[in-house]
């Protein structure tokens, strides 16, 4: 898989794209991640890509003209069909499913939104998607970029050592996973509960899914939904 992540600040993804599961991801070749610095595509000397907002207001926006130069450059003209997708707090809420559905592209774009906004036309006329992390704002398209690539990376076939992994966390299942034990048996007084030492798969089976439900009812309601 092939992400492709428009940004203003490319080293911010040193850090993360360089540790554990997504560097591993790399290593192996199932999946490549291109970091594209908006500014390079700037056409003044000072690199400019924001401006006041017509109208007035506070804050800046991003200018188009570097962003559609640098999408269309590296994407090629006319767009390709794959999402091109801006991250936003406006855009449709990411979960598992949208996670999953593009695990299954050979090739995504992710757009970085930053100050007070994008121009509009980036948003209707080069973007065909629109993703949100969450009912809240962060500094920038950076993070949210951050958090789609890592969640998709896992959900690659060969990306995680046991192929059932990705499929028994909270979510997977439209559920919250189960509680999670392991050894000592007992530690402060706190015991693991005997049925997940009994050795009997079947009553271990049921009671997970029952504590699934049950969490996922004190917790989330919603999900049941």
């Amino acid at each position: 898989m092939h992400i492709h992540i428009f940004t203003l600040f490319p080293e911010m993804f040193k850090g993360p794209f360089d540790q554990s599961i997504v560097s591993r991801a790399k290593t192996k070749g199932l999946i490549k991640i291109s970091l594209h610095n908006i500014r390079d595509y700037a056409d003044d000397v000072h690199n400019t890509v924001d401006d006041y907002p017509y109208g007035g207001g506070p804050g800046m926006v991003m200018k188009p003209e570097p962003v559609f130069k640098a999408v269309e450059e590296v994407l090629g003209i006319p767009l390709p069909f794959f999402p091109i997708i801006l991250l936003t707090p406006q855009g449709k809420k990411f979960h598992h499913i949208e996670a999953d559905r593009l695990s299954k592209e050979q090739e995504i774009a992710l757009i970085c939104g930053h100050y007070q906004g994008l121009d509009e036309r980036i948003r209707a006329h080069l973007a065909n998607e629109e993703l949100s992390i969450g009912d809240y704002v962060v500094t920038g398209g950076e993070l949210a970029a951050m958090v789609v690539t890592d969640a998709v990376t896992r959900l690659l076939p060969g990306v995680l050592g046991s192929p059932g992994t990705a499929l028994a966390d909270s979510h997977a299942s439209g559920l919250l996973q189960h509680p999670q034990y392991t050894r000592p048996a007992e530690f402060r007084g706190l015991a693991v509960p005997d049925v997940l030492l009994s050795g009997n798969h079947q009553k271990i089976a049921k009671w997970r899914e029952e504590e699934s439900l049950h969490r996922t009812q004190k917790r989330r309601p919603d999900l049941l939904e």
